[in-house]
């Protein structure tokens, strides 16, 4: 799978990390929040990005946007400042791991984990104000040249919702990791409707067949098509 797939970085890359490994940095920065209801499917690449693929080099970095109650957090695995898609995306250097990114030939809701570690414990009451079960995330897959200049545009990698968080406290600070689960999960989640003419006005205000419902449990034998008395059906 090209996301696990092992390449080579440039020492001399100021922006990139000098070694590759499976997991991605991460740490969050403050921003107004723009609902995002879908994720840019399928993963079209330039022949620019196709190109930069195929070489010998290769200069990968994550692009991660995740919300919370105030706003998405815009993230990239490098370091420094990095600006693409309107956004300014802040380095995250090692602050933060990110899980392998995986995928199979089955429908599989296969989720992901965002860790953050070395937070100070005073700042915990504040991180978890922020917040809120079943935001979005998304992740984004990028190449760079040897300039290094972003390589457009990057492509979607992973989209999900986070999930409960879980902190881990020790000498040197505390660590959180949270959960973002695929979206497949809702296909495990039963929906909460009804065959009744309430449930029906919620879709339909104005559709009154609903209101006929309660008098077919009444009747004992119901016939589709002839009558039984006719002449075909005798």
């Amino acid at each position: 799978m090209l996301l696990d797939q092992e390449s080579r970085y440039r020492p001399s890359d100021p922006y990139l990390p000098e070694t590759v490994t499976t997991k991605k940095s991460l740490i969050p920065a403050r921003k107004r929040y723009e609902a995002t209801s879908h994720f840019p499917m399928p993963r079209s690449a330039s022949s620019a990005f196709l190109t930069a693929l195929s070489q010998p080099i290769i200069r990968p970095a994550f692009l991660v946007q995740a919300g919370f109650a105030s706003g998405p957090v815009y993230l990239w695995t490098g370091r420094g400042s990095l600006t693409w898609n309107g956004q300014t995306w802040l380095g995250t250097g090692s602050q933060g791991i990110i899980s392998t990114i995986e995928e199979g030939s089955t429908v599989e809701a296969k989720g992901i984990t965002l860790s953050l570690s070395g937070i100070d414990p005073s700042l915990l009451t504040g991180i978890l104000t922020e917040f809120q079960l079943g935001l979005p995330c998304f992740v984004y897959f990028a190449l760079f040249d040897g300039t290094p200049a972003l390589i457009p545009d990057p492509i979607p990698a992973f989209a999900g919702r986070m999930d409960q968080p879980t902190i881990d406290v020790d000498g040197s600070g505390c660590t959180i990791t949270i959960a973002v689960e695929s979206r497949l999960m809702d296909m495990n989640v039963s929906a909460a409707r009804r065959y009744t003419q309430e449930d029906q006005q919620r879709d339909h205000p104005n559709d009154q067949a609903f209101n006929f419902v309660p008098a077919l449990q009444e009747v004992s034998v119901l016939y589709w098509g002839r009558l039984p008395s006719s002449r075909n059906n005798a």
